[in-house]
């Protein structure tokens, strides 16, 4: 039979129950295999009974060395009941000298005691008995957390100022710097947020009527990585020019805010129509624009487009890249089979073929094609040619080139790009 004995307001800190008409202490750490919280006890004497139910320092020290040893116990393993017994009269029992010593030679879990109020400077001297006498029963969990950030912003040399810091709040990025950043201006400190603000309003300037487009090739959500490179680089010098003081920290999440905004900005904006966009650009005329195409990809999927549809030749493969791209099926084919002709796109090597019918097949004999190869520069520059193809079929692409018909030819000035 179990009874509770003593517990405290917070119900992680590790309570004192009588199992059996023996002592111990009770407390949850860690999980098991199937990420239920795991619950450890240890047997305690009335003397150690007395000290944790009048001091709460102490009860919360003797909490920070015994979580070591259940993170030890791992998913599924015993505590070191010894261990953990052991701790008891050195840290229950113990002058404050001997208890600093004893820290000082043991592992033990500093974010429980910062949690609960802990004098950080204090702790960081090796004073934990004093540094605990401003403890609270009430943790909180976010100090313990900017203690850690600043620890590891620390390790890598880098120490924030205040508009540092109130930057790195506003986009929720002070305590976990790989989270997506977003505005918060009700979490910074009033008096730095104009100043903040005005750093914000310098990123959007740099960086307006930029944006960052689609890129199909890795998924429908996936966005351009040259358009976000483009933008980090804008902002980035731009920040740097009118506060240079500030640390790189602040400046990586102004231009990551300023590009993942950009980013949900085209996720959440219908396809745009690139043959209407370029429309007046076609210098072919109406009579050259496709109206039947089939699209194919490497692994045997084919999908059929005609212009009477709701959406565009170019909507509609790019959303066919979108739905069946991946990293082993990176070749793409836009065939007008009634004119034989056709585009190959090759986006494992940002290259593209334009393949056209010399001579049809007669009496069992092979057609005959021609087949020339360009180089590509990013998805922009497979958006156009798509475009233009659709517009104009192979011969609007020629303005495109140049045009290589030799094999060796274009892998010589493949290999000199990648160079390069």
């Amino acid at each position: 039979m179990r009874d509770i004995v003593f517990t405290r307001s917070s119900g992680w800190i590790p309570n004192v129950i009588s199992e059996d008409g023996e002592l111990k202490l009770m407390l949850g750490a860690g999980a098991d295999a199937n990420h239920e919280p795991r619950t450890f006890t240890f047997p305690i004497g009335q003397a150690h009974l007395a000290v944790i139910q009048e001091d709460l320092g102490r009860h919360l020290l003797l909490w920070s060395a015994v979580l070591p040893l259940c993170e030890a116990a791992g998913t599924r393993g015993q505590l070191d009941g010894d261990a953990a017994v052991a701790l008891l009269d050195p840290i229950l029992l113990a002058s404050p000298a001997d208890v600093d010593a004893l820290f000082g030679r043991i592992r033990w879990d500093r974010s429980r005691l910062i949690a609960h109020g802990a004098d950080i400077d204090l702790l960081e001297r090796g004073q934990v008995c004093a540094a605990m006498r401003a403890a609270t029963e009430t943790p909180d969990e976010k100090r313990a957390q900017r203690y850690h950030a600043n620890h590891r912003r620390a390790k890598r040399g880098v120490v924030l100022g205040p508009l540092d810091a109130a930057i790195l709040t506003f986009t929720g990025q002070y305590l976990h710097g790989a989270t997506k950043p977003r505005r918060m201006p009700e979490a910074v400190d009033s008096a730095l947020l104009p100043e903040v603000m005005q750093v914000i309003a310098t990123a959007e300037q740099a960086c307006a009527g930029m944006r960052i487009g689609l890129d199909p090739r890795r998924g429908n959500r996936a966005t351009d990585k040259r358009d976000w490179d483009r933008m980090a680089a804008a902002v980035d010098a731009a920040v740097r020019r009118a506060y240079p003081a500030l640390v790189d920290d602040a400046v990586r999440t102004v231009s990551f805010l300023m590009c993942s905004e950009a980013a949900d900005r085209s996720r959440s904006t219908p396809v745009a129509d690139d043959e209407e966009a370029a429309g007046d650009r076609a210098d072919l005329g109406e009579s050259a624009r496709k109206t039947a195409l089939t699209f194919t990809d490497d692994k045997g999927a084919e999908k059929k487009w005609r212009r009477d549809g709701s959406r565009s030749a170019s909507a509609e493969f790019w959303a066919f890249v979108g739905d069946r791209s991946a990293g082993d099926n990176e070749v793409f084919t836009i065939e007008d089979e009634q004119l034989g002709e056709g585009i190959q796109l090759h986006f494992y090597a940002d290259s593209i073929a334009r393949i056209t019918t010399v001579r049809h097949g007669q009496a069992g004999s092979d057609p005959q094609y021609r087949v020339e190869y360009s180089l590509v520069d990013g998805i922009g520059g497979y958006r156009e040619l798509v475009s233009a193809f659709v517009r104009g079929g192979c011969a609007a692409l020629e303005q495109h080139g140049p045009w290589m018909s030799d094999v060796a030819e274009f892998e010589l000035a493949r290999r000199q790009r990648g160079a390069r």
